[in-house]
């Protein structure tokens, strides 16, 4: 697999997304997509980042931008994850991990010694033309989806 770099165009993807349906990445041409993979649902990092995409989501709105967040964790339990905590952003499920292969983002992890391997928290922003505009990779999630935010209104200039 090839790594994917600004100006590549962003693997498209047909999904289930929390609360029913599915989510087709090419299906969203014409606006800007925020895609944050992140590793598992209600963990401290990936509930701190949902719920700061969740805060931001009307002005992402505003600029005409999609929030997205992918996980390999199962509809049952994003739908569970967004209720319990009251999040406003689309999640989606990539059970098999093809979607996150894609990006390049099911790697080997280590933590106190013990090597597994898991999903590398990273957004991309996407171009109105599906094309990766920004990635962050290896985030740190405080103030993360405020310079997206930035990003995705520098995208409009």
């Amino acid at each position: 697999m090839t790594a994917l770099d600004i100006g590549s165009n962003a693997p498209d993807f047909t999904l289930p997304r929390d609360g029913g349906g599915t989510i087709t990445l090419s299906g969203l041409r014409g606006n800007p997509v925020v895609l944050y993979f992140y590793p598992k649902d209600d963990t401290s990092g990936c509930t701190q980042e949902a719920i700061e995409f969740s805060g931001l989501k009307p002005q992402f709105e505003k600029l005409g931008a999609k929030v997205i967040g992918m996980s390999p964790d199962p509809i049952k339990k994003h739908d569970k994850f967004k209720t319990k905590h009251e999040l406003k952003v689309d999640l989606v499920a990539d059970e098999d991990k093809s979607i996150i292969e894609s990006y390049g983002l099911w790697v080997e992890k280590s933590m106190y010694g013990r090597k597994y391997m898991g999903v590398e928290r990273t957004t991309f922003l996407i171009d109105s033309g599906g094309k990766i505009a920004k990635i962050w990779n290896k985030v740190k999630v405080p103030g993360h989806a405020a310079e997206v935010l930035e990003a995705t209104r520098m995208l409009q200039t």
